[in-house]
């Protein structure tokens, strides 16, 4: 199978590192016009220094400002990957608005608006793939992050409904399950001090992710190799999907 994004306009948000840079990578390798996204100057020059050719924008795009200085800057996009995204645990009864809100603006409205700006213009044209990187959370809600775990099912929730907004208009709509991955987030959450991450995620996996298939942490780019083939001519008859980089950590079939 070639993918090939050769003359492809496409947005990574959240894409300085994590998932979202491993993304941004394959784009630019097979060929696509790459805009990588972070909210600031310097982390967005550091991960250019690794996409030759790719642009970027720094933004905050939890807010509206930072989301239409984005618009005005880059007017289309053949594809919008909505990645941005924080979590973090804390026990339901500490959780106050203020961190609802701060997890949904992030998680949630960031990638309403972007989408809402760029799908027009997408299905006036023809063909398009608008994706959100949710997470296996929003089926399996954790007891110690219910406010990201209802970001991550209201992704889904968008998704599909945007898909079917844009039926027969030749846009897919797709959203991307990760299940725990290596990326410097999940890093700095379970192995702050150092250490050897790959057993620390492993056995984090396999204490609190039980059903997981594969014993052990996703690496960055195999959820990026998902998210390439759905961005591709060749995923055109897969939309309002929700699909699973999980290992197996959802026990559905």
């Amino acid at each position: 199978m070639n993918i090939d994004f050769t003359g492809k306009r496409i947005l990574v948000t959240g894409s300085t590192g994590g998932i979202g840079l491993a993304a941004a990578e394959g784009f630019v390798a097979a060929g696509g016009q790459v805009v990588i996204n972070g909210r600031s100057e310097e982390r967005v020059s550091r991960a250019l220094a690794r996409l030759e050719g790719a642009q970027g924008f720094a933004g905050d795009l939890s807010n509206a400002e930072d989301c239409e200085r984005l618009f005005s800057a880059f007017p289309d996009f053949d594809i919008v990957v909505n990645n941005i995204g924080i979590f973090g645990p804390q026990d339901f009864f500490e959780t106050t608005d203020a961190e609802w809100t701060r997890f949904f603006d992030t998680n949630v409205l960031s990638g309403v608006r972007v989408s809402r700006a760029y799908a027009t213009g997408m299905a006036a044209r023809g063909w398009g793939r608008v994706i959100f990187i949710a997470s296996e959370s929003a089926l399996n809600i954790p007891a110690d992050m219910i406010h990201y775990g209802m970001t991550k099912t209201a992704q889904l929730a968008v998704s599909r409904g945007l898909a079917k907004r844009l039926a027969g208009t030749g846009v897919t709509v797709n959203a991307v399950l990760p299940g725990p991955t290596l990326s410097e987030g999940v890093a700095g959450m379970l192995a702050p001090d150092g250490g050897d991450l790959e057993k620390i995620a492993a056995d984090f996996v396999v204490a609190h992710r039980g059903s997981s298939i594969i014993r052990r942490a996703s690496r960055v780019d195999e959820v990026a190799n998902m998210i390439l083939y759905i961005a591709s001519e060749q995923a055109s008859a897969t939309t309002g999907a929700s699909l699973r980089v999980d290992g197996g950590v959802v026990d559905i079939i």
